[in-house]
């Protein structure tokens, strides 16, 4: 596509392009606002700062941002400024939806007569139902999206500065510069991170420019007040507080501090440092001025490896499918409402839910598996058993009852509500009902591969109900995983009468397939059913491995959850591993500070430093998303 628009309009329509207010200001007038439509994690208010001291009405700017209570102030300024012929700037004008009818009345009242020549407003909003229609139609309006690439990412932050911002940290210059480049760089891998969805951070943060100002703002100061570098003070500064202060998954914090540790270390002051293996991301000799460092980062590709951030060559996968499948559900929300083959809608949607009705299991009878398995002291795995029933029969009891009432609705006998509305539009585009996702496990699954996967879950624990309880355990089977782990370390605690407060689990990767392990171990037991996205396992070194190219995710092997009272984390070796229970990783924030999709972390033996795995984003996953 990039080849396509560069030969047939031009490379610059491919290349990132910078505002230039100068164009816009010049087609201005007293009368016309100016308008720049924001999208997330942009603002452009430092460029209008900088545009304004350009034009010597630095001291004539009057800014505001809006919210609540502010009205009247914006109003008294806005009036003054048409007297004085100064500029004023209302930021985020959709935060304020009550004042903007206020907004356009002064706006409409500004009489080009008696207004002064050199008067200008300024407006910044996100697209909002709210905003006054007459100031879109008759202002100049600006859409300022966040740039897309390392490339655009440095060129924005450096085109902010100039030779003498490079060279005002006095006795440091040199240090000042190479890590002013680093702390870019660093700014620019964050945001692109997170093109690479969970791979890249289970969230995706707005970082935004003031971010980095402020970072830039404080390396200058800090290196200027201590003699030595202080590392420590600007790793702090800048992971924990600056851009980790908007980041509330701890395995997220974890990622940036890692990657923090790449680019604010004495090894990036070294003039040859190559910030990867490919050396296209590079330190410039000290000496190097302003225009060098522009020339250097319009030689950058436009398209990014991603070696540069720590991620393997199949996260450009994984971005490109996540960009087809938002693109193909965007289509698939504006197709027709009809089927193909002269079928019609309904009749395809009635065939759907009867062959789910014939297919999905009726509930399991909770009576009978509480008479064989009632709630012992020395056996807390019947307590999980029987919590998991309850949970899947709700499920299941939902499931049967709603296309039941489907049916008829389509018959005419029953009224079709909203809630069946919705069903059938979910059935016929192979997706899982509201109504069912809401009363069910966390799930990515299609409907199709989704009731194929409740029949196998159900299958697992029918399983458990008529042959006891089983070898090995489909970690993924669980409605609620976490209450099974609970159940184990609570086994084992009654067993050695101990706290269960100091038992935690250690980890054993087995060689063993399912079929050759035909008892429980005596204490702990074995799980299957995990996925590792980012790497795979390498059955030969039994060491977590590089992925093969092409290859998303591999099965992990079954793990051996062996509880041990007052453990020992080991320090080398291992790489702490997070279990989520599927592939989007993000979930509502719980008070552990992890996400409700996080279930556990596993310990898996690594030959590499966890830094390294960290950065490539590897986790284990319940359940794909097929």
């Amino acid at each position: 596509m990039q080849d396509f628009v560069s030969n047939n309009l031009g490379q610059k329509f491919i290349e990132p392009q910078t505002a230039d207010l100068h164009l816009v200001f010049r087609d201005s007038s007293a009368t016309t606002p100016l308008i720049f439509v924001l999208s997330v994690g942009t603002d452009p208010a430092a460029d209008l700062y900088k545009f304004a001291e350009e034009m010597k009405f630095a001291k004539r700017l009057n800014a505001i941002s809006l919210g609540q209570g502010q009205g009247p102030r914006a109003e008294a300024l806005m009036r003054a400024a048409m007297e004085k012929g100064q500029w004023v700037f209302f930021q985020n004008c959709h935060l304020s939806p009550s004042w903007m009818p206020s907004l356009e009345r002064l706006v409409e009242q500004v009489d080009p007569d008696h207004v002064h020549k050199d008067f200008r407003l300024w407006l910044t909003s996100m697209p909002s139902p709210q905003f006054p229609v007459m100031i879109l139609q008759n202002g100049s309006k600006m859409t300022v999206e966040p740039p897309r690439g390392i490339k655009a990412n440095l060129l924005r932050s450096y085109m902010t500065l100039n030779d003498d911002f490079l060279t005002s940290c006095t006795g440091k210059v040199d240090e000042f510069k190479n890590l002013l480049l680093s702390l870019c760089l660093f700014h620019a891998v964050l945001l692109e991170r997170r093109k690479f969805g969970p791979l890249g951070f289970n969230i995706p943060y707005e970082f935004t420019d003031g971010d980095l100002r402020i970072c830039m703002s404080q390396l200058r100061m800090f290196l200027m007040e201590y003699t030595e570098i202080a590392y420590k003070v600007l790793k702090y500064t800048a992971g924990e507080i600056n851009y980790g202060g908007r980041v509330t998954d701890d395995w997220d914090r974890r990622c940036v501090m890692n990657v923090l540790d790449d680019f604010y270390s004495s090894k990036v002051l070294d003039p040859n440092y190559c910030y990867d293996d490919s050396q296209i991301y590079h330190q410039l000799p000290p000496v190097s001025e302003h225009q060098a460092y522009l020339a250097y980062i319009r030689s950058l590709p436009i398209n990014d490896t991603p070696e540069i951030f720590g991620l393997h060559e199949n996260a450009n996968i994984t971005f490109a499918q996540n960009e087809t499948y938002r693109t193909l559900n965007d289509l698939l929300e504006l197709q027709p409402k009809t089927a193909s083959a002269g079928e019609n809608r309904d009749v395809v949607i009635e065939k759907l839910a009867k062959d789910a009705l014939s297919r999905v299991p009726q509930p399991i009878p909770l009576a009978i598996v509480m008479e064989k398995y009632p709630v012992l002291y020395e056996q807390s795995m019947n307590t999980v058993l029987t919590q998991e029933i309850i949970r899947y029969n709700r499920l299941l009891n939902m499931i049967h009852t709603s296309l039941q009432e489907l049916l008829k609705a389509m018959k005419g006998l029953v009224v079709l509500s909203q809630a069946l509305e919705e069903m059938s539009k979910s059935l016929f585009n192979n997706t899982v009902p509201v109504m069912w996702s809401k009363v069910a496990y966390p799930s990515l699954k299609p409907l199709a591969s989704w009731v194929i996967d409740l029949i196998q879950r159900v299958e697992f624990v029918q399983s458990w109900v008529d042959h006891g309880i089983p070898t090995v355990f489909w970690i993924s089977g669980f409605f609620f995983p976490q209450a099974f782990l609970t159940g184990t370390l609570q086994n084992f605690a009654r067993k050695y009468v101990i706290s269960i407060d100091t038992v935690s689990f250690g980890f054993q990767v087995m060689k063993q397939s399912v079929k050759d392990l035909t008892q429980t171990p005596t204490d702990g037991c074995y799980i299957r059913g995990l996925f590792v996205e980012g790497a795979r396992w390498d059955h030969a070194l039994h060491v977590l491995g590089e992925s093969r190219p092409k290859e998303l995710f591999t099965e992990m092997p079954i793990i051996w959850l062996q509880p041990e009272q007052n453990r020992q984390t080991p320090t080398s070796g291992i790489y702490m591993c997070p279990v989520y229970k599927t592939l989007t990783r993000a979930g509502t924030l719980s008070t552990t500070g992890h996400s409700t999709n996080f279930v556990f972390t596993i310990e898996i033996p690594s030959s590499k430093s966890q830094k390294y795995w960290i950065k490539r984003g590897v986790a284990l996953i319940c359940a794909l998303n097929y």
